[in-house]
């Protein structure tokens, strides 16, 4: 057996903790990391130093560098009267990235998971109330993951819009039930989004 590399078996583990990262897809990565020339690694370094200093956006909880709201929420051509809701910024990245929607966004930064001690009070689902109590929003578009612990978050929040005259949908089926919007590709998220379903009756 060969012996471990102190250093880069320390990358390595390091590396495969990381969500959707095995331990041979850290090893390549570590490897090339270990080859890479002096000023690139110094250049991701910065990058990883960077993106540790992001912020959230204090209207929808996208990442952010200022703390004045995120590029989205101030981009007044957007439609203003929709927020889609979506559990992780990454999510908000992959369905920004399909090139579909237009309106706004609002993160939860997770999803009502009772097994794991997360209730509706751990998300920013109380910010997202106040943004459509204040605003002129005319339909919500819930796009958590189609997880168990997704569409019991959906369900709770249009639980607590039954009475508004919010219009509230749900993305459409062409997402596996079980996987996640982080890794759908462009066009299934595009689907999903145009063909989302009225969940207000």
């Amino acid at each position: 057996m060969m012996k471990k590399v102190d250093g880069l078996d320390k990358l390595i583990t390091s590396l495969s903790q990381m969500p959707g990262i095995g331990k041979k897809t850290a090893q390549r990565l570590a490897f090339h990391i270990v080859k890479m020339p002096e000023e690139a690694v110094r250049g991701l370094i910065q990058a990883v130093e960077k993106a540790r200093t992001l912020t959230y956006c204090p209207v929808c909880f996208n990442l952010n560098q200022a703390e004045t709201g995120c590029s989205i929420c101030n981009d007044d051509r957007r439609d203003r009267n929709v927020i889609c809701v979506v559990e992780q910024p990454s999510d908000l990245w992959a369905l920004e990235n399909s090139g579909v929607f237009h309106g706004l966004y609002h993160v939860l930064l997770g999803h009502i998971a009772h097994l794991d001690n997360v209730s509706p009070e751990d998300l920013t689902i109380k910010q997202l109330m106040g943004r459509v109590r204040q605003n002129n929003i005319k339909e919500l578009i819930l796009a958590t993951n189609p997880t168990v612990e997704g569409d019991a978050t959906a369900l709770y929040i249009q639980k607590l819009l039954e009475s508004s005259n919010i219009k509230v949908t749900r993305l459409a089926r062409g997402i596996p039930t079980g996987s996640t919007i982080e890794y759908a590709s462009k066009v299934i998220l595009a689907d999903a989004l145009q063909g989302r379903k009225n969940l207000s009756g």
